[in-house]
C-alpha cells in the first residue's frame, strides 16, 4: 500500500512533498492548478455538502484505522448527496495534520477514501493541507441532480409512509465491540464482523436513487421528502417532520434491527441504539404509501416502512401490541457536539 518507512514524518518532506505524493490519488488533469474544473451533465443542478471529522470525536486509533477513517469520511459525504437525490461528481479534501504525523498514515487515509469513492466513480479533485495540533479532515462533495429529482426535508405530507432503507443500530453496536473487545462473546465471528464493519465501513445508499427514479418516471416534482440517518433514526424523523411542519407515528416493532444486535443486548437497549445510536447512513424517506410499498419490494432485506406522517404535531413511538405506552421522540437524546 505504501513504500514509506514508518519513521518518515510529514515534517520531513514538507507540504509540497506531501502534496506530490497525494496527487496520485487524484485524476492527473484535475490537480496542479489553483482550482479544479469539473463538467456537469446538461440541465442538472450542482449539489454541495461539507462534512468535518476530528480525531478523538469522530474517529480514534483504538477503533478506526487510517483506511477506515478515510472510508467513513468519504461515505458520510456521499450519504448526504444520496439524501438529496444527487449523484456524486467529485470531492475536495481539507486535511489538518501535525508535523509528526507519519506520511504512511496520510497515504493510508487517502487509500481508504479512494476505496469508497471508486465504488461510486467519484474522484478526489483537489483540497488543502495545513498544520494543526489535532488531525482534522474536512471533505466537500459535489453532486449533480435534475431539479425535479432533488430530495428535500420539507416535502413530507400527511398520509405519507416513512420508509428506512436498512437496519439501524449496527454501527453503534460495532463501536461498542471495538471499544470493548470482551463484549459480545456469545456472537459468532461473522456476526461480530458484520457489526464492526457497519461502523468502520458504512455504505452510502446511492443505490436507492435509480430505484426511486424508475418508480416515479418523469413525474415532476417527485413527491418525496428525505434525509440520511447519520445522526440517528429518531433525529432524522424528527427533523423531517419539523421541516415539513407535520408529525408522525412510528411503530416500534417495525423498526428494522440487525438480528445480531438482538443477541448482543436486551430489546430495550437494541431499540435505543437503533433510534439514537447514529452513523448507520441509511436513507429515511417520506412518500405516498403505494410508492413506498413498491420501493420496499425492491430494496429487500433490512428495509421497512416504520410509520406514517400525520397532521398532528409531535413524533410518537407507539406499540400496536399495547405493551408499551406511547413515547415522544425528540432531538435531545442522540449525539450532540455541544
Amino acid at each position: 500500500m505504501t513504500d514509506n518507512p514508518p519513521s518518515l514524518q510529514v515534517q520531513d518532506i514538507g507540504e509540497q512533498g506531501l502534496l506530490k505524493r497525494l496527487h496520485k490519488f487524484c485524476p492527473p488533469d484535475m490537480v496542479g492548478d489553483d482550482a479544479a474544473v469539473m463538467n456537469l451533465l446538461p440541465a442538472q443542478q450542482l449539489v454541495i455538502t461539507t462534512d468535518m471529522l476530528v480525531d478523538g470525536v469522530h474517529f480514534s486509533e483504538g477503533t478506526t484505522s487510517p483506511e477506515d477513517a478515510g472510508w467513513r469520511a468519504a461515505a458520510a459525504n456521499l450519504s448526504d448527496l444520496a439524501a438529496m437525490g444527487a449523484q456524486p461528481a467529485g470531492i475536495t479534501v481539507g486535511l489538518g495534520i501535525t508535523g509528526t504525523t507519519p506520511v504512511s498514515w496520510v497515504e493510508r487515509l487517502y487509500h481508504g477514501m479512494q476505496s469508497c469513492l471508486h465504488q461510486h466513480n467519484t474522484p478526489i479533485v483537489g483540497g488543502d493541507i495545513v498544520r494543526s495540533p489535532i488531525i482534522t479532515l474536512s471533505i466537500t462533495a459535489f453532486g449533480q441532480a435534475y431539479p425535479n429529482r432533488i430530495i428535500r426535508r420539507g416535502a413530507a405530507q400527511p398520509g405519507d409512509a416513512i420508509i428506512v432503507t436498512g437496519c439501524h443500530g449496527a454501527s453503534r453496536a460495532g463501536l461498542e465491540l471495538l471499544l470493548h473487545p470482551e463484549f459480545g462473546q456469545n456472537l459468532q465471528s461473522a456476526e461480530r464482523d458484520s457489526l464492526t464493519l457497519a461502523h468502520q465501513r458504512p455504505k452510502p445508499r446511492l443505490d436507492v436513487l435509480p430505484l426511486l427514479w424508475e418508480i416515479f418516471g418523469q413525474e415532476s416534482p417527485i413527491p418525496v421528502a428525505g434525509m440520511d440517518s447519520s445522526d440517528g433514526l429518531a433525529d432524522a424523523i424528527v427533523q423531517l417532520c419539523q421541516a415539513s411542519a407535520v408529525g408522525a407515528t412510528i411503530e416500534r416493532n417495525s423498526i428494522p434491527i440487525p438480528p445480531a444486535l438482538n443477541q448482543l443486548v436486551p430489546a430495550d437497549r437494541a431499540l435505543e441504539w437503533a433510534l439514537y445510536g447514529g452513523e448507520d447512513f441509511e436513507l429515511v424517506l417520506c412518500l405516498p404509501a403505494a410508492v413506498a410499498q413498491k420501493l420496499l419490494n425492491q430494496l429487500g432485506a433490512g428495509a421497512a416502512i416504520v410509520g406514517t406522517i400525520s397532521s398532528q404535531a409531535g413524533v410518537w413511538l407507539i406499540d400496536n401490541a399495547g405493551i408499551y405506552p406511547a413515547q415522544q421522540l425528540t432531538l435531545n437524546q442522540g449525539f450532540k457536539h455541544f
